[in-house]
C-alpha cells in the first residue's frame, strides 16, 4: 500500500476519534466539573455536551442526589455512662450553583475523605452534647441532640458545598448493666403506680358504700318517721272513732237507765287487752286483774287518750 494511503487512513480514523471525544453525555442527576490543562474551566449539566479533545478533561461527576450513610459510635454522659449511638444520615449537595460545584469537586481528595470528615464532625458534636448531660435524660433529649448536631454542622457543611438533610438516631442504647437497672426502675414504678391505681379504686369503693349505706340509713329512717306519723294519725283516728261511738253508745244507755261509766269503762278494758295481744311482741301480758287496779289502768289509759286527743288538735 502506497505511503500516502497510509496516512490518509492514519488522519481520518484521527479525525473520527477527536470527533468522538469532543462530546460527551453526562447522565441525569449528575453533573460534571471539567478542567483545562489541570484548571478548573466550567461544568458540564445532564445531556449532551461539547468539549474540546486533548485539552479538556471531566475532573470528576458529581451526583446531585440525596445520599445515606449509616453511623455506629460511642459517647460518654457527665456521670461516666456509655451511650451507644446508631444514626442514619441524609444529606445533598447544596445547590447547582458554580461555587458550590467547585468546592464539592476541590475540598476533598475523594469521597472517602469527605465520608471520613462528615462522620467524624457528627460524632463530636453528638459527644459534646452528651459530656453535658446525665445517663437518665438523654433518651428523653432525642430531638433536642439532633437539633443541636444540625445547628453545630450545617455551617461546616455548606463550606464543603454540602447541606445536611435530615439525622435520625434509630437506636440509643447504654451498658447491659445500666440497661438492667433501668429495666428494674421501670418495673417498680409499673408497681407502684399500679399499687396506687388499686388503692384508689378501693377508696372510692369503700366511699361509695358508705356513702350509699348512709343514703340507704337516711331513706329508712325517713321511711320510719313517715310511717310513725302516719300510725300516730291512725290511732288518733281510731280513738276519735272509739269515742265518738262510746259517747254514742252512753246515750243509748242512759236512756235505758243502765250503768253507763261500768259498761264503758269494761269495754275500754276488753279493747286494752285486746291491743296488747296483737301489738306486743312478747308471748305473756301481765295485767293487775282486781277491780282497783283495772280503775287504775282505765284511768291512765283515758288520760294518754284525752293528751293524744289534744296534740292532734
Amino acid at each position: 500500500m502506497p505511503t500516502g494511503s497510509i496516512f490518509s487512513i492514519v488522519v481520518v480514523l484521527l479525525v473520527i476519534f477527536t470527533l468522538l471525544g469532543s462530546f460527551v453525555t453526562v447522565q441525569q442527576g449528575n453533573i460534571a466539573v471539567v478542567t483545562f490543562f489541570g484548571k478548573y474551566r466550567r461544568i458540564m449539566f445532564p445531556g449532551l455536551n461539547f468539549k474540546l479533545p486533548y485539552i479538556e478533561t471531566i475532573f470528576r461527576v458529581i451526583s446531585i442526589q440525596n445520599r445515606s450513610v449509616e453511623l455506629q459510635f460511642q459517647a460518654i454522659t457527665v456521670d461516666q455512662a456509655n451511650v451507644y449511638f446508631k444514626s442514619m444520615l441524609l444529606y445533598s449537595v447544596l445547590n447547582q450553583e458554580e461555587n458550590t460545584l467547585k468546592n464539592v469537586a476541590f475540598k476533598f481528595i475523594d469521597e472517602k475523605n469527605l465520608m471520613q470528615a462528615l462522620t467524624r464532625t457528627i460524632e463530636g458534636s453528638i459527644r459534646s452534647f452528651v459530656a453535658t448531660k446525665k445517663q437518665a435524660e438523654i433518651l428523653l433529649l432525642r430531638k433536642e441532640i439532633i437539633d443541636y448536631v444540625k445547628e453545630q454542622i450545617d455551617r461546616q457543611l455548606e463550606e464543603w458545598g454540602y447541606h445536611l438533610q435530615d439525622l435520625q438516631l434509630n437506636d440509643i442504647t447504654f451498658d447491659e448493666v445500666i440497661m438492667t437497672s433501668m429495666s428494674r426502675v421501670v418495673a417498680s414504678n409499673n408497681l407502684k403506680a399500679a399499687a396506687e391505681n388499686e388503692g384508689q379504686a378501693l377508696l372510692i369503693t369503700k366511699t361509695k358504700a358508705a356513702e350509699a349505706e348512709g343514703n340507704a340509713i337516711k331513706i329508712s329512717a325517713e321511711a320510719e318517721k313517715i310511717a310513725a306519723q302516719m300510725r300516730g294519725q291512725g290511732v288518733a283516728l281510731y280513738r276519735e272513732e272509739v269515742a265518738k261511738g262510746m259517747s254514742t253508745a252512753a246515750k243509748e244507755m242512759e236512756q235505758a237507765n243502765l250503768d253507763t261509766s261500768s259498761m264503758i269503762m269494761f269495754n275500754m278494758w276488753t279493747d286494752a287487752i285486746k291491743q296488747f295481744a296483737e301489738v306486743s311482741k312478747g308471748n305473756v301480758i301481765f295485767l293487775d286483774g282486781s277491780t282497783e287496779g283495772m280503775q287504775s289502768t282505765l284511768k291512765q289509759m283515758m288520760a294518754l287518750s284525752k293528751l293524744d286527743s289534744d296534740k292532734g288538735k
